[in-house]
């Protein structure tokens, strides 16, 4: 098994995941990390870019 580089994208070239994936991986970090997502389509992008920028965003959402 490969690793996964934490700072490719998430979608498209990197590991190409798609809407479905975006809802279902939102829907378990927020049952799992107790997290907000915004509906702002801008916020979703930036924070579901790669799998660093969401490690930034759970981890200022659980210090706030």
């Amino acid at each position: 098994m490969e690793d996964i580089d934490s700072s490719a994208p998430l979608f498209v070239d990197g590991l190409g995941l798609d809407s479905i994936d975006a809802l279902e991986l939102g829907l378990a970090l927020q049952k799992r990390f107790g997290v907000q997502l915004s509906a702002d389509a801008a916020d979703n992008r930036r924070h579901f870019a790669s799998v660093d920028s969401l490690a930034a965003f759970i981890t200022a959402q659980r210090a706030a």
